[in-house]
């Protein structure tokens, strides 16, 4: 498997906009008002947190969404204790709910969203000898259960924040993808839940890329490689870090960057 979201048991420019320093605490104060705000969905540990991380050395003011309160205040602090403005949000991408009432919170305490990263993302459940995903024996339900997460997640989150993402100047977004849903790469087992939900994913970043075509909204998907988490085990070779780096990089594109495209740390991943 050659991608960070794999499964567990259970092309840049010379330029980018402008950023401003993060703030010590991430407290909502005059130094820090100006600052581009991201949101990166499953941001409480692993790549996630490795791209909040990363936009916030970029200078911006980092959102962690997770679901679980502890690990997102947990993910916060950790952050602040680096220097860095974060702040956190309870959010289910697999919840109507949580995803509305996480907008109306970053809009009432942000008023805008200049950086939305879609990290969140499950396997699905495999058989632990093989690593595999038999497409022979799959059941639907745990299926919907991936594509719920891994692609309607991503329309949920996307949909409800969009307003906030048209205020800002040089609005991106990021979608968390594998080449493992390469039709053409095909790496690593088969993974029958798991690996249509990312070509699944690959093709709506497409249509939303045509969406806003004519708009400031720029938005890629990212391949982080394999990387070494709790999602696969730890059996990456790659450190979240540097699975963070494409991401960090598509998030921070200048106007002219590429739009709709499918992205690793080597270039361009085929579709």
């Amino acid at each position: 498997m050659n991608d960070s979201t794999n499964p567990s048991p259970a092309a840049s420019a010379s330029s980018s906009p402008a950023a401003d320093s993060p703030g010590a605490t991430g407290a909502s104060d005059a130094s820090t008002a100006d600052a581009r705000v991201a949101l990166v969905t499953g941001a409480n540990k692993g790549i996630g947190f490795a791209i909040a991380e990363g936009l916030g050395h970029q200078g911006l003011r980092v959102i962690v969404g997770a679901r679980d309160d502890a690990a997102r205040d947990a993910a916060v602090a950790r952050l602040r204790e680096r220097g860095l403005d974060a702040e956190g949000v309870r959010l289910d991408v697999t919840d109507d709910q949580s995803v509305a009432a996480a907008a109306a919170e970053i809009e009432q305490r942000f008023g805008r969203l200049d950086v939305l990263v879609n990290n969140a993302g499950i396997s699905g459940p495999f058989d632990p000898t093989t690593w595999q995903q038999d497409p022979t024996a799959v059941d639907l339900d745990q299926l919907r259960g991936v594509v719920d997460v891994n692609v309607y997640g991503v329309i949920r989150v996307t949909n409800a924040v969009l307003p906030l993402l048209r205020r800002a100047p040089h609005p991106r977004i990021v979608n968390a993808s594998s080449s493992m849903g390469s039709l053409e790469r095909r790496p690593g087992p088969i993974m029958a839940l798991y690996s249509p939900t990312k070509t699944f994913l690959n093709s709506l970043t497409v249509q939303y890329a045509r969406e806003f075509e004519n708009t400031p909204i720029i938005v890629n998907a990212a391949c982080p490689g394999l990387v070494a988490t709790d999602f696969n085990g730890f059996a990456g070779d790659r450190t979240p870090e540097q699975g963070a780096a494409t991401a960090v990089r598509l998030a921070t594109l200048p106007d002219d960057g590429p739009r709709g495209g499918f992205f690793e740390d080597a270039g361009v991943v085929p579709w």
